[in-house]
């Protein structure tokens, strides 16, 4: 008797260390038809909420229901309803809350969840945290699939999405690499869909590393867990973290490009800033500075006062004219000179004296002379051995390696240094708007860094410390852009797109534009928001670059683009750019697009004034003349007049027809397709 008493104790202490298989929170998957009901009952009193943790080796499945609990309903508006709810351990003063916000036009609810030590002593260890720990049921019996994408990796196959089917021997497991949230192996939005063509669109809203698990631990269910992938660590008495913010977005319709375009309205609606009047919710199209040049200068190394003022009046001169007027690295201290590199030189946020002896106001002067919006290019994080930061304030950093050293952005007086001093330069310099690139990875600099038992404090530090950062560059100039890059759209996830735009998407090879095709099709899958540069000015090219926002390179001083061909590119941009606000349809599934033997082709359909286009490419190798597509988000009974804008040729079809199919012809490889179509 005494080893089966023992036996059973035994088994319920291996149970309580254990993470449970099922997940903390089981619903049917539907759309809620009230998003305050569905927060109200999924975080009630006595519920098991939807987010786990292990704290002191024992799972909160088997306690948090004991903790003391408390929801407040907050302030709304336009829609969104807000609440804080609370777990407070009432032994040894851990709380947890859980901040919500509800979207009901989206049908959308998304939270952060915060770990706050109100004891006296530190707090036990806290691990394997689940921001997100959800279990869907589907309403008939079938596969469960996932709609995710690849990361940037400066390659034709950034973004790439994928379907993948969810087994119960297959799980699905994303987590991106080197420390940035959206680089290589895994991008932070993905659409978990249903046999019936319900599901839940999920976004992560973490620029460290996360993660997401997806499994089907049963028929006819599957389970969903996100949160930061490495976290191991206790709370001083009185300290606070944060962790990822999760958002899950319930739809149902025809199939997942419900789920997607929803998401996507969603994103512009409620995560992305709009701090022009002139703009709206658009992103830029943006003029360079004849990159590079001359050879062998390097980025704009080369670059002078003279020379930049010159260029700014040359865009003017030739009746260009972009909104902004981009800056890129090589204008500061080190950089200068043939010879010399942007790279090793970071850290010496000052203008180069001998190119720019007045600071950058004359080039801001200029840029607002054409009417131009001026954007200057910094990477404050990466502080290179030698530079003027790392000499004055060597305590600031974090090192594992010679050269790149990592700004501790989580050392609140080098956060404070930051923040006022780049506020003080853009003030002084006539700078409106931002550009912040990251050159490195990051992972390894807080894993060196992280004291014993604090696994994953350095990282969660210098997240929140770059989140005020920008906060405090947008309240301090409340019309500011930021534009995010790090090595080309390696950053991208919830919390960035809510303050930032990807205005360089990807470091892929400069111009080579059926990359640039693959790109545009991939991103717009999750993100209505995004630009690449432009090179050309025929039709194949400048249409590969096309995109909610973009950046023109080309040479002003050089032979590879006319006047005409320039101009006509800019009033093609201003005329397309609205299409890709609205709905994105993939016209060619979710084939393979990088090899040059496909044809790419999309439609981009606006419901709000029932026009739309239909964007089509040919592949150097392709060897089919026309291909089929079926046109989608159209009304069947009615008529729409389809214009092909290159032969000028127009047909009246109905919408029935259009999304039974239609016909792409093109008798030449290497040739693009572009139709308008509006409701007659």
């Amino acid at each position: 008797m005494k080893y089966k008493i023992y036996f059973m104790f035994l088994m319920m202490a291996m149970l309580c260390v254990t993470s449970p298989t099922v997940a903390q929170t089981s619903q049917k998957m539907t759309v809620p038809t009230s998003i305050d009901k569905w927060i109200t009952t999924t975080f009630a009193k006595g519920k098991t909420p939807p987010f786990s943790f292990v704290y002191d080796g024992v799972h909160s499945q088997s306690f948090i229901r004991k903790w003391r609990h408390s929801i407040v309903k907050g302030e709304g508006s336009d829609g969104v309803v807000t609440y804080t709810i609370s777990y407070a351990d009432k032994i040894t003063g851990l709380k947890v809350e859980c901040h919500v916000k509800g979207f009901q036009e989206f049908g959308a609810v998304e939270w952060v969840l915060n770990f706050r030590n109100e004891g006296g002593a530190n707090s036990k260890q806290i691990t394997s945290v689940k921001t997100l720990d959800y279990s869907a049921l589907s309403t008939i019996g079938g596969e469960f699939k996932v709609l995710h994408a690849m990361g940037s990796n400066h390659d034709r196959a950034d973004f790439r999405p994928q379907m993948t089917t969810i087994k119960a021997d297959a799980p699905l497991t994303m987590s991106p690499m080197h420390g940035r949230s959206s680089d290589t192996s895994a991008f932070p939005f993905f659409n978990l869909i249903t046999p019936d063509n319900r599901g839940v669109v999920v976004a992560v809203g973490w620029t460290g590393t996360w993660f997401a698990d997806i499994a089907a631990p049963a028929a006819g269910s599957v389970s969903v867990a996100a949160g930061m992938k490495t976290m191991d660590l206790h709370l001083y008495p009185g300290e606070a973290i944060r962790t990822p913010l999760v958002a899950m977005l319930f739809w149902q319709g025809e199939d997942y490009m419900t789920g997607n375009n929803k998401f996507r309205r969603f994103v512009l609606a409620h995560h992305t800033r709009k701090p022009s009047a002139e703009l709206g919710s658009y992103s830029p199209l943006c003029g360079g500075m004849d990159w590079g040049d001359p050879a062998p200068c390097n980025e704009y190394g080369c670059l002078t006062e003279e020379y930049a003022v010159a260029i700014i009046k040359r865009y003017e001169f030739f009746e260009l004219k972009p909104e902004v007027i981009w800056l890129d690295a090589g204008w500061y201290e080190g950089s200068g000179g043939w010879n010399a590199n942007w790279w090793n030189s970071v850290g010496s946020w000052v203008a180069d004296k001998k190119r720019f002896p007045r600071g950058l106001k004359p080039l801001s002067d200029a840029a607002h002379s054409i009417g131009a919006k001026f954007m200057v290019w910094f990477e404050p994080e990466r502080v290179y051995d030698g530079s003027r930061l790392a000499k004055e304030h060597p305590e600031w950093l974090l090192k594992v390696e010679p050269g790149n050293n990592l700004l501790d952005l989580g050392n609140k007086e080098a956060l404070d240094w930051l923040c006022k001093y780049i506020g003080d330069f853009m003030q002084e310099n006539g700078i409106d708007y931002y550009r912040q690139d990251f050159n490195m990875p990051i992972s390894p600099y807080w894993a060196k860094h992280d004291e014993p038992g604090r696994i994953g404090m350095k990282e969660i530090r210098h997240i929140e410390g770059l989140y005020a950062y920008w906060d405090y560059l947008i309240e301090r100039f409340p019309a500011l852009m930021i534009d995010n890059c790090a090595s080309g759209g390696r950053r991208l996830d919830l919390e960035t797109t809510s303050r930032s735009i990807p205005l360089w998407r990807t470091d892929y090879q400069y111009s080579e534009v059926n990359g640039y095709q693959c790109h545009t099709y991939a991103l717009n899958f999750f993100l209505p928001l995004h630009g690449t540069g432009t090179y050309h000015v025929d039709a194949y090219g400048y249409r590969s670059s096309m995109s909610s926002a973009t950046v023109c390179n080309w040479v002003l001083t050089g032979q590879g683009v006319t006047v005409p061909g320039m101009q006509n590119y800019m009033q093609q941009f201003r005329e397309l750019r609205p299409y890709y606000l609205e709905d994105f349809y993939p016209l060619t599934g979710l084939q393979d697009h990088t090899p040059d033997t496909v044809w790419l082709a999309y439609q981009l359909n606006r419901p709000s004034d029932d026009t739309g286009i239909v964007v089509a490419f040919r592949r150097r190798d392709n060897l089919q003349p026309e291909i089929d597509v079926q046109l989608r988000g159209l009304k069947s009974e009615a008529t729409y007049q389809v214009l092909n804008v290159d032969t000028g040729e127009s047909v009246n079809l109905s919408g029935e027809e259009l999304m039974r199919g239609l016909k792409l012809k093109l008798d030449m490889p290497y040739l693009s397709l572009l139709l308008k179509y509006k409701l007659q």
